[in-house]
């Protein structure tokens, strides 16, 4: 694939550049992205994770989050700045928090700062979906008044019941997108937003086309970023959905594939060229 050298490199973290079981990246990947930056290249996460839930899988680098998208484009960050951000429509939040209560087991959360606000559901059943948030999860109730940036449904973490739950949310609650990451829980987005819309806010501040854009991932909430980019990589333990995605499909996450491009990219070739 020949073509203009890559100037904007962003990577899903989880099952990308972070294997499941590790809560840091690998020195390997953290080399590799410095490398790129030392370059002139903007590189960073794009996650369905918040900023403060980012910062820990890189150590708490915010020189490899100064750049990032996150949120699942929700939110986007060049060199330290917030460019961009989206909220979700409160009525919407009230049809999921209906959708909820009409399915046993179904939980919303919302989050607010650096808290997670469990408005409907249980704490064990979240923490059944997602234990990391028991350190920051608060059982409210109620809906916060404050805008709201990301929220997340979870339900049992048996695929087939998360599978179940995403068709029937898409059917009862259409305002909104979703996306299914892992089992037991949902994303949320307002309609038509997703990664790839957050991708070209990206371009458009940085003065750049989509083919000087190099993006990575590995799960279904990442299908619309690999598919909107020329230059888009999935791992080999990837969803079928997002090799079929990408234009590229590399080594595994637990071997640091992702690494070996960023290195290509970090001496200005054209990786794949």
């Amino acid at each position: 694939m020949a073509g203009n050298p890559i100037r904007l490199v962003l990577s899903d973290i989880d099952g990308t550049i972070l294997p499941k079981g590790q809560r840091v990246v690998s020195d390997r990947i953290m080399a590799s992205m410095r490398a790129c930056i030392e370059a002139g290249v903007h590189v960073g996460p794009a996650s369905g994770r918040n900023l403060n839930g980012v910062l820990p899988a890189f150590g708490g680098s915010r020189e490899l989050c100064a750049t990032a998208m996150v949120t699942n484009g929700m939110q986007v960050y060049i060199d330290g700045e917030l460019v961009h951000e989206m909220h979700l429509d409160p009525s919407q939040l009230e049809e999921v928090v209906r959708f909820c209560e009409r399915h046993e087991g179904c939980g919303l959360i919302c989050f607010v700062g650096p808290r997670v606000k469990v408005v409907r559901g249980t704490l064990e059943g979240l923490l059944a979906s997602f234990p990391s948030y028991g350190d920051i999860a608060d059982v409210t109730g109620e809906l916060p008044s404050e805008p709201v940036v990301k929220a997340n449904v979870f339900t049992p973490t048996d695929p087939a019941e998360t599978a179940g739950l995403f068709e029937a949310i898409k059917r009862e609650v259409p305002g909104m997108d979703y996306s299914m990451p892992m089992a037991g829980f949902l994303n949320m987005t307002p309609k038509g937003w997703n990664k790839g819309a957050a991708i070209d806010v990206m371009c458009e501040r940085l003065g750049i086309g989509l083919d000087e854009v190099c993006v990575f991932g590995d799960a279904n909430n990442d299908v619309e970023m690999l598919s909107h980019v020329p230059c888009s990589v999935a791992v080999g333990n990837a969803s079928e959905d997002a090799k079929a995605a990408a234009a590229h499909v590399i080594g595994r996450c637990e071997d640091d594939a992702v690494a070996d491009v960023l290195d290509v990219i970090a001496t200005g070739a054209v990786p794949f060229a």
